[in-house]
């Protein structure tokens, strides 16, 4: 058998990762600064290039202005110290115009020994315009450019010059370093405001939402663990908001499940001397068995009805407290038996709330008949003491109780005529320890009754409700027929039935 593999072989290979400051306010700071100085190099370019095009046309303007000379002067001829002083003065070594398609040199220095390379100012595409000023500084030592422009101070097609490009150079390089300066200290100060801004409007109000979330995480319970709103109406606000109905929900939650875990300490101490109490009740009821009242014999079924269910729920009471309900024995049980067994045990009567069920007494439905019995005891109780808690009611309170049947579903409804459930609670009704409106009430009836009506592939809702009552609908599944009665059999002509069999 092969050797097992070590852990370190099951660990996925670590990737390496680039490094990356973990704080938001320092990631924002780096980008901010990155962006900045991005944002000032690409102004470079243009900036340099405007510089140099300037530059060079100031050059052509000067030299422009020396062509006129020979113009004026006699004979259209000047001496060779005054060219050379003129081009001195418009810092060119030659300049020459053309006039109808004619070129002449106007002034002229000493001959080239290089051939210089061209800059036409007439018509420069984008690119080879931003590329100038960088051929210009490192295109080497001792060259020279020939510029072609358009004539301002006299007509001719263009003019043309030859100048060195080491004095441009040089300038170049200077404008270079104080636009550096000034870029820096601008990107720099920009920079700066923004970083604050951002810092201010965005990484402030996360790190108290952070703060916030790491409070609540290590203390729900602590007050200062709840996050402040601002009352903002951006993203941030909305965050603070939703992290506030977040914060209260897990809190509710949380409080159910401490009570929860309450009450299944509590049963579970209990829950051995409940068995011995029932045990006794039991003990007594087979006595009161033995007795030959009539009226014992007629109450004494429904006690020991009542007994046994105490003993199976008590029985069953720890895997309840575990969250989990024993699965239903689901077969047909008459409705209106159910019905008339939970309305007396919910304490319902004419003379109080009274139960109005509107369906025979053959009609039966498919479920377990100890929990169908839960559920509509939890039902029926609801609705009564929600009814005797209505202020000013005049009429009588009344629970209406109908039944359909299709596609092999049954529904019952339960219709009351008391004051609805506030809509505070809608949302949270079938939560444990949330519906209840009474002091003394756990909140369970209906979170266990929907529990056991899911056991079952079914379930529990509030169709509707308003001030002039509630609707709940139960959904089991199953639509078994009618209960049929055995037909009695005819008598003999002797006037007797035949004895059974």
């Amino acid at each position: 058998m092969a050797d097992a593999p070590s852990p370190q072989a099951l660990q996925k290979p670590h990737r390496r990762r680039f490094f990356w400051p973990g704080g938001l306010s320092t990631r924002l700071l780096i980008l901010t600064a990155l962006f900045v100085a991005l944002g000032g190099a690409l102004v470079l370019p243009p900036v340099l290039a405007t510089f140099e095009e300037q530059w060079l046309l100031d050059r052509v303007r000067a030299a422009e202005l020396a062509s006129l000379a020979p113009e004026v002067a006699p004979e259209r001829v000047v001496s060779e110290q005054l060219a050379a002083q003129l081009l001195e003065g418009a810092g060119v070594e030659r300049v020459a115009v053309q006039e109808q398609g004619m070129r002449r040199l106007v002034l002229g220095g000493r001959r080239m020994t290089t051939t210089p390379y061209l800059v036409d100012l007439r018509d420069q595409a984008p690119g080879s315009w931003l590329a100038a000023p960088f051929q210009t500084l490192f295109g080497g030592e001792g060259r020279r450019v020939r510029v072609v422009a358009e004539p301002r101070f006299r007509k001719a097609d263009f003019v043309e010059i030859v100048a060195p490009d080491t004095e441009l150079k040089r300038d170049l390089r200077q404008f270079l370093l104080r636009l550096m300066v000034v870029t820096a200290f601008v990107s720099t100060m920009a920079g700066v405001l923004v970083y604050l801004s951002l810092n201010f409007f965005l990484v402030r109000p996360m790190q108290r939402i952070t703060r916030s979330m790491e409070r609540f995480r290590a203390d729900p319970d602590d007050p200062a663990a709840r996050i402040e709103l601002s009352g903002r109406r951006d993203e941030v606000g909305r965050a603070e908001v939703e992290l506030d109905l977040m914060q209260g929900d897990l809190r509710t939650a949380l409080n159910s499940r401490a009570r929860l875990a309450a009450l299944g300490e509590a049963v579970a101490k209990i829950n051995h001397d409940l068995r011995n109490m029932l045990t006794s009740a039991q003990i007594a009821s087979e006595r009161l068995a033995a007795l030959k009242d009539p009226k014992v014999s007629q109450a004494l079924p429904r006690l020991e009805r009542a007994l046994d269910r105490a003993v199976k729920l008590a029985t069953d009471v720890l895997t309840y407290g575990k969250t989990q309900e024993a699965a239903p024995d689901a077969g047909p049980v008459p409705l209106l038996a159910a019905l008339e067994m939970a309305a007396e045990e919910a304490r319902m009567s004419d003379e109080g709330v009274r139960l109005v069920v509107e369906a025979g007494r053959a009609e039966q439905v498919s479920a377990d008949p100890d929990q169908l019995h839960r559920i509509l005891v939890n039902l029926l109780r609801n609705a009564r003491e929600a009814i005797e808690r209505q202020q000013g009611r005049e009429s009588p309170g009344e629970v209406r109780v109908s039944m359909t049947q299709a596609d092999d579903v049954s529904l019952v409804r339960f219709a009351d005529n008391g004051p609805g459930v506030p809509e505070r609670l809608r949302e949270r009704l079938f939560q444990p320890f949330a519906s209840s409106g009474r002091p003394d009430g756990a909140g369970l009836g209906l979170a266990i009754a929907r529990e056991l009506a899911q056991g079952h592939g079914g379930d529990l809702t509030l169709v509707e409700s308003s001030p002039r009552g509630s609707v709940f609908e139960l959904k089991l599944p199953g639509a078994p027929g009618p209960l049929r009665r055995r037909r009695a059999r005819p008598a003999p002509e002797g006037g007797e039935l035949p004895a059974k069999p």
